[in-house]
């Protein structure tokens, strides 16, 4: 199977449970709830994305034949090889990675020491063998990914509100305020809703507040 990337990058988590944690980031090209053109945003499911998944142009972005070549160019951007205490992460995110990600991959990575996390929005369901599912759920789109680790939703969203994922099977859930002109109103409703609702976290974009990828 080839798989299609649009970038391979080294930086830290910036946000959920594993905020500032390092990983080597895969970004698959490809969505099934946006094309990632601009000239289509208004007739996506999720119109908000802020995220360039269109194409394979990124830095150590292309077509790569095999799991054992990406997994390959992915140990390759881990500088940790031999440190005792930090086992390598791969966060597979897009798009969406789950209309790529297969057990073969997973099987590559896991040989290679990977830790594997999955950022999806949950219309797909999973392979066997991946080690942390994030599920953010987008408003009008089929949520079949009902169980994970961690639920990060983007707040507010009109018709997917906090209310109608708090008893789902997840371990974490946290709230993300949505990046938006209306971003220091979303951090206030986002903070509100948390400290009258504490079964969920703040989850904020470290990554942005840092100015880092």
């Amino acid at each position: 199977m080839s798989y299609f990337v649009k970038e391979i990058f080294y930086s830290i988590q910036g946000e959920g449970f594993y905020t500032g944690r390092p990983a080597v980031f895969c970004r698959f090209a490809g969505c099934n709830l946006w094309s990632g053109k601009e000239a289509d945003r208004e007739k996506a499911v999720c119109k908000f994305c802020d995220t360039d998944f269109a194409g394979c142009d990124g830095p150590e972005g292309g077509v790569y034949q095999t799991g054992e070549e990406l997994s390959g160019k992915i140990h390759k951007l881990w500088p940790g090889k031999n440190e005792k205490f930090a086992r390598p992460f791969v966060v597979c995110t897009g798009g969406e990675p789950l209309l790529q990600i297969d057990c073969g991959l997973i099987s590559a990575l896991h040989e290679k020491g990977f830790e594997v996390a999955v950022e999806t929005n949950g219309t797909i369901l999973p392979p066997e063998g991946i080690d942390w599912i994030c599920v953010s759920p987008k408003a009008g789109a089929q949520l079949l990914l009902r169980s994970g680790h961690e639920l990060k939703l983007v707040f507010p969203q009109p018709r997917a509100e906090p209310e109608k994922y708090a008893m789902l099977d997840f371990q974490h859930f946290f709230l993300q305020p949505m990046d938006s002109p209306d971003c220091e109103m979303n951090r206030r409703l986002a903070l509100e809703y948390v400290l009258s609702h504490p079964q969920w976290r703040l989850g904020l974009q470290t990554h942005k507040i840092l100015g880092i990828k």
